[in-house]
């Protein structure tokens, strides 16, 4: 049977050199940009690249036509040549004119670290979501590139920088682009609209919501997994998982909450990506509470929680958050002493189950709040089963035809639906002065 192209071009590995910037008036220590550039090489290899090499220039500022100066261009021509390299992959964002000119000059494929993950993003959607998003951002991302890019899309035989609209060669059709990113945004639209739904949904039930944020490869979806017995795929990979994934979880006192997996944050996230996952990203910001997954095996743990703080204020999500120092158990103990965060934190391995029982009964003092009495006509159902459904019912007795329940309940809980229980609330009454005299 005939393979098609696309099946021909999944077969074909790119070799690349990777070429690293570094501003020497930027805030960025040597230290920083060396892990970029490792974070680069891991990308890459994500991405199916062969990596031969890598080269670091520092200058005063980006040179406007060859980005790393003509000096250095002429470098890396002779190391592309010298290792037989079919692609440079530089670790900054570049424009289209300085695509088109060391494209020319160097004779191979250029490709920046934006389109690098854009294309690791096309590979992992399994989603009609996910899919919609990723085509988004990368019209988003090409739209602007046009004329530095059409070599790079016309290229034969595949690889990174081709996958998705690359391959159908819109870039002979500005408005053909502007049109597909308008489809794809009705599209997406729609997808939120039900996405909003199923959250409106949710909160109306009264459920706790808790989303897992945090660095890509922190561990997230292993908790997830761990925590609820869910079937997430988990890998010791960037970008595992691009959707997000809720499960329910079952805390020690049998109440139910429920736990969101989301993508996970990188260095220099392309902007067009955050917008087109503004929709996915937003679990974050509606959650009750986050919990931050940090990685703490890393030696550059600092820089990430960093980068998650900044993202996640770029979202507006500002609610309550508890950092999870985890893969403890992959970290040197004089390195886990060290571990803390302003803010309250825990230390734990998504593999041990006493750190897990640590991570659920932490969870559930989150949920408990004040106590609350509470007097319910017993043939009120709906009202007595969300009084279980949101609180921890301490006490209950039956008390002629009602039902008299003491119960802890969140706060900011009892917020969603207090009005509901308002009139049976005797707590409430109690502050009003109509104390009842029925006593526990």
């Amino acid at each position: 049977m005939k393979k098609t192209s696309h099946e021909i071009n999944e077969h074909i590995q790119d070799r690349a050199v990777l070429v690293s910037l570094v501003l020497k008036n930027s805030r960025q220590s040597d230290e920083e940009a060396e892990y970029s550039l490792q974070e680069l090489v891991n990308l890459a290899e994500t991405a199916g690249v062969q990596v031969l090499a890598t080269m670091t220039q520092h200058k005063e500022s980006p040179d406007t036509k060859w980005f790393i100066g003509k000096g250095k261009a002429e470098e890396l021509r002779d190391l592309l040549e010298k290792t037989d390299a079919t692609t440079a992959i530089f670790d900054q964002e570049l424009s289209g004119a300085q695509v088109r000119n060391l494209e020319e000059f160097l004779n191979v494929k250029i490709i920046d670290r934006t389109q690098l993950i854009l294309d690791i993003f096309a590979q992992r959607a399994r989603t009609r979501e996910g899919i919609i998003q990723v085509e988004l951002a990368q019209l988003s991302y090409l739209l602007p590139r046009l004329s530095g890019h059409g070599k790079n899309l016309s290229r034969l035989g595949g690889g990174i920088g081709t996958r998705g609209p690359g391959e159908t060669k819109l870039e002979t059709d500005r408005r053909h682009i502007r049109d597909r990113i308008g489809e794809l945004k009705r599209q997406l639209e729609e997808v939120t609209r039900h996405r909003t739904l199923h959250r409106e949904r949710r909160k109306k039930t009264g459920i706790f919501q808790v989303a897992l944020v945090g660095y890509t490869n922190a561990g997230k979806s292993t908790l997830l997994n761990k925590l609820t017995n869910a079937d997430v795929y988990a890998e010791n990979q960037l970008f595992a998982t691009l959707d997000p994934t809720s499960r329910t979880l079952t805390l020690p006192s049998g109440k139910d909450i429920v736990l969101t997996d989301t993508v996970g944050f990188i260095q220099n996230l392309p902007h067009d990506l955050i917008a087109a996952f503004r929709a996915t990203l937003e679990e974050a910001c509606e959650a009750d509470l986050i919990l931050h997954v940090v990685d703490s095996s890393s030696p550059m743990r600092e820089v990430q929680m960093r980068v998650v703080a900044e993202v996640l204020s770029e979202l507006g999500a500002h609610q309550e958050q508890i950092t999870l120092f985890n893969k403890i158990d992959m970290c040197e103990p004089r390195e886990c002493e060290m571990l803390s965060t302003d803010g309250e934190f825990l230390k734990v391995s998504a593999l041990n189950e006493s750190d897990l029982d640590k991570i659920k009964w932490t969870l559930q003092e989150k949920l408990m709040g004040d106590k609350k009495t509470f007097r319910i006509p017993a043939e009120k159902g709906d009202l007595i089963s969300l009084v279980y459904r949101v609180g921890e019912v301490l006490e209950n007795e039956v008390d002629g035809g009602d039902m008299l329940f003491q119960v802890r309940i969140n706060n900011k809980e009892f917020e969603k639906v207090g009005y509901l229980l308002a009139n049976y609330d005797l707590s409430q009454m109690q502050n009003k002065g109509e104390a009842s005299q029925h006593e526990f």
